[in-house]
């Protein structure tokens, strides 16, 4: 009999043991009753459980590490947990905001070496954003553990999907460590058109799309979104006593200009003034939680929703170096004390500020509303005029078809 290759009993051992450990966990008796939507018992990640795993399941496997400042078990960071437990860690992979977390979004992120463990870094937000053959010659897994928040523009799941897609095409296999989504307990927004692909947007998913990153991986594989349709040798290690109704603080920013939970809880309905000429606080203390700009005007007597700011935008290093307006006072809206953010992909913020700046300089002359959006629709719903009941209505049957598909792939059922 032909002996076990050790890529298979590292796949077998974690699947096995974890993933069944995890549905033993959560399936319960149909007459026993529901538990409430709170988390009694302490919340363990992917990256934990993987951990605490009794298998020997490295075996002198050549790792690398897809990470960054959120890769954290308990206070120590996943690579440094990872060598301390002797794992031939290779080289590491690193996103959008780079290793460290401590790059403005959008900046290009070089390749180097990490201070701390002496590791090459690869960057996947430089010269190329999939890990090239080459790449990919000298490991037999790579192990993916980034902090998302679950919005469709946000890069870390197309990160996922081309480290997703490196595996496939070079027969590695994928270690995704499942982590909270803060935004997984809703679905909402227009669903991506195909003409829309870009790196702010790669599958045909809603704005806000309910699922952990785990579960995102398993719907990229089971719905063959890589490329020629492939499927890559995909281990998810699920997390334990996860709710996804519960609220996790977040122990890191996931990135520099989210730095807490108000800011994230705001972020899928207001990532999309990126696209425009309004400013979402960048070079503030305040970061998607206060939206404005020079020309914003109210009538006499006008009652705003949301308490009035006047902010001055200013370069922050490693967060914002070149903000919108730099500057420049801008007026517009407080969203810090909005304890009671709706669950929702929420149009008020939009067509608010739509309604009161120049609409012929509101959106930016780039498509990078569209992109965000993941349609042209809205940007013109807009302009004509529609109520927020319209538009949401223009996103079905598309929506409810996508709650179909994202059923299949669900880990945690509540």
């Amino acid at each position: 009999m032909k002996a076990l290759s050790p890529i298979f009993v590292l796949c077998l051992a974690i699947a096995t043991q974890l993933f069944l450990s995890c549905c033993h966990a959560q399936q319960r008796p149909a007459h026993e009753p529901q538990p409430e939507k709170t988390t009694t018992e302490p919340l363990k990640t992917g990256a934990q459980r993987l951990l605490e795993t009794e298998y020997d399941i490295y075996g002198g496997l050549h790792i690398a590490v897809c990470g960054n400042q959120s890769s954290l078990v308990g206070g120590t960071h996943l690579v440094d947990t990872l060598i301390a437990c002797g794992v031939k860690v290779t080289k590491i992979f690193c996103p959008e905001h780079g290793f460290r977390g401590n790059a403005e979004a959008g900046a290009t992120i070089k390749s180097g070496k990490d201070e701390k463990s002496g590791l090459p870094i690869v960057s996947l937000y430089g010269k190329n954003k999939k890990p090239t053959k080459e790449q990919m010659s000298d490991i037999d897994a790579v192990i993916f553990d980034l902090q998302d928040v679950g919005c469709r523009f946000y890069t870390y799941i197309s990160t996922l999907h081309y480290v997703m897609e490196a595996c496939a095409e070079n027969g590695k296999t994928c270690i995704v460590l499942d982590r909270p989504n803060p935004n997984c307990h809703y679905v909402d927004g227009p669903v991506l058109e195909s003409r829309y692909k870009s790196f702010i947007g790669m599958h045909p998913v809603p704005v806000v799309y309910g699922l952990t990153i785990g579960e995102y991986a398993t719907m990229i594989n089971g719905e063959r979104w890589l490329k020629d349709s492939l499927q890559c040798n995909l281990v998810v290690v699920p997390m334990q006593n996860y709710h996804r109704d519960s609220i996790y603080p977040l122990p890191v920013p996931p990135s520099p200009n989210l730095q807490g939970r108000q800011a994230i809880a705001l972020y899928p309905s207001l990532c999309l003034f990126e696209g425009t000429n309004i400013s979402v606080g960048r070079g503030t203390p305040w970061p998607f939680e206060v939206i404005g700009s020079p020309s914003y005007r109210t009538k006499k007597a006008e009652k705003e929703p949301f308490p009035h700011i006047i902010f001055t935008p200013n370069p922050i290093k490693g967060v914002s170096e070149n903000p919108p307006f730099k500057g420049q006072e801008c007026r517009g809206l407080n969203l810090q004390h909005v304890y009671d953010v709706p669950a929702k992909f929420d149009l008020t913020y939009l067509l608010w500020m739509y309604a009161h700046t120049p609409h012929d300089t509101f959106f930016k002359k780039s498509n990078s509303f569209e992109l965000l959006a993941g349609t042209d629709k809205l940007r013109h719903q807009i302009q004509q005029g529609l109520s927020e009941e319209q538009i949401r209505a223009s996103w079905e049957p598309a929506l409810s078809h996508y709650k179909q598909i994202r059923e299949k792939y669900l880990i945690y059922k509540d």
